[in-house]
C-alpha cells in the first residue's frame, strides 16, 4: 500500500492562504530525503536548505493545491526514493487523456472520497508519474505540460524536447 505525507489540515489551509493570497510565486523545496517536502517563500536565505529544480534547471514551483497534488501531497512534483512512480511531471489535464489513463487501469476522474481524492477534470493540474506521460506520448494522448513546475527527474523518464513540445508555460 502507497503511504503519502498529508500535511495536517491547518497547516495546509495556512498554506494554501499564503500561496493564494500573494502574487508572489513560491517555489517547492527538500530539507532531507527523510523529511517531507515543504513549501516556502523564496526569501532570498532558505535556512540552507537546497531546492529542488525543474526540468528547465530552475527551482520548481507549485505544480496545484487544489486539488492538492504531489507525491506528498504539498503541491509540488518533488520526489523521492520512495516515490516509485515518479510523479515528477505537472501536466495539465485534457478529457482525451484521462480517458486514456482510464483505460489504462488509472482512473483519475472518478473521486475517491475516503483516500480525499476529488477527481479529475479537464483543466486540473496534477503530478503525474512521468513513465505514465511517456506512455501516453508514444500512444498520441500526452496531456499539456508545466516545465516550470516538472521536476527534473522526469527526464530520466522523457525527453526534454518532447516535454517542450507540450509546455505550457514556455514559447
Amino acid at each position: 500500500m502507497r503511504r503519502f505525507y498529508r500535511p495536517r489540515s491547518r497547516q495546509a489551509t495556512e498554506v494554501a492562504a499564503i500561496l493564494t493570497n500573494e502574487a508572489e510565486r513560491r517555489w517547492c523545496t527538500m530539507a532531507t530525503m527523510r523529511e517531507p517536502v515543504m513549501l516556502r517563500e523564496d526569501a532570498g536565505g532558505g535556512g540552507g536548505r537546497p531546492s529542488a529544480r525543474n526540468v528547465l534547471g530552475e527551482r520548481l514551483e507549485v505544480c496545484s493545491l487544489k486539488p492538492m497534488t504531489g507525491f506528498f501531497r504539498d503541491g509540488c512534483c518533488d520526489t523521492s526514493r520512495e516515490d516509485v512512480g515518479s510523479h515528477t511531471i505537472c501536466a495539465v489535464m485534457t478529457a482525451g487523456f484521462l480517458a486514456y489513463s482510464k483505460s489504462r487501469g488509472n482512473d483519475l476522474s472518478t473521486p475517491v472520497p475516503e483516500f480525499g481524492f476529488p477527481g479529475l477534470q479537464p483543466g486540473d493540474r496534477w503530478c503525474l508519474c512521468a513513465p505514465r506521460w511517456q506512455e501516453a506520448f508514444k500512444a498520441g494522448q500526452a496531456p499539456r505540460v508545466v516545465l516550470r513546475a516538472t521536476h527534473e527527474g522526469a527526464l530520466a523518464h522523457c525527453s526534454l524536447a518532447d516535454l517542450k513540445r507540450f509546455a505550457v508555460d514556455i514559447d
